[in-house]
């Protein structure tokens, strides 16, 4: 018995693990399709919808990994973001993403799409709160560094595009996913985590 456990285990790491890097691989790659716009590229976010999904289908720990290694690792290999301070910031912001929303999704009583919005909608906004505060730190929170309005500019305005596209394209992929039978949504708690609420 413990030894079925233990290689259950290991093989949902192995599974992980090799999601993981796919997710990381999709980070670097995804953005080439606007990098000769770069301002296109700033508003789709490309970079967040792999970091997303890993926290979902993996957990939030592989989410939480995944979303700070990609952006440091585009800015060493294509020097795209710039590494102070756009992929230092990136990489805090997306790795609060990933925790987030798989941290949020895999303790909700209920996995649906309603669930997913939620634990979206609030990791969009932790991220974007954490990538604001490095940003201040980085380049201070003053007329001359990181003013309020670049952070609402750069959190918000210039975001809505990637942020409707998100917003349209995971819980499909993830409802496309669990109809497959390759990510199971959750209908109901079991009756141990009931009897601990």
């Amino acid at each position: 018995m413990g030894k079925t456990i233990t290689k259950s285990t290991e093989n949902s790491v192995t599974k992980n693990l090799t999601l993981s890097a796919m997710f990381i691989a999709i980070g670097i790659v995804l953005p080439m399709v606007t990098m000769q716009i770069p301002e296109i590229g700033m508003m789709l976010l490309p970079m967040h919808i792999p970091v997303l999904l890993c926290g979902l289908i993996c957990g939030w720990k592989y989410g939480a990994i995944v979303g700070f290694i990609v952006p440091l690792m585009r800015s060493f290999i294509f020097t795209m973001p710039i590494l102070f301070p756009m992929a230092i910031s990136m990489a805090f912001e997306l790795a609060t993403y990933g925790l987030v929303v798989g941290l949020l999704f895999a303790i909700s009583r209920w996995q649906c799409i309603i669930a997913l919005y939620r634990c979206m909608i609030i990791a969009m906004i932790a991220g974007r709160i954490v990538w604001g505060t490095v940003m201040a730190i980085l380049l201070g929170f003053d007329a001359g560094g990181f003013t309020w309005q670049m952070f609402i500019a750069g959190a918000f305005l210039n975001a809505i595009p990637g942020i409707i596209l998100q917003l349209i394209l995971i819980p499909a992929i993830m409802v496309a996913l669990n109809r497959a039978g390759l990510v199971h949504f959750r209908k109901v708690r079991s009756e141990d985590d009931e009897a601990t609420i």
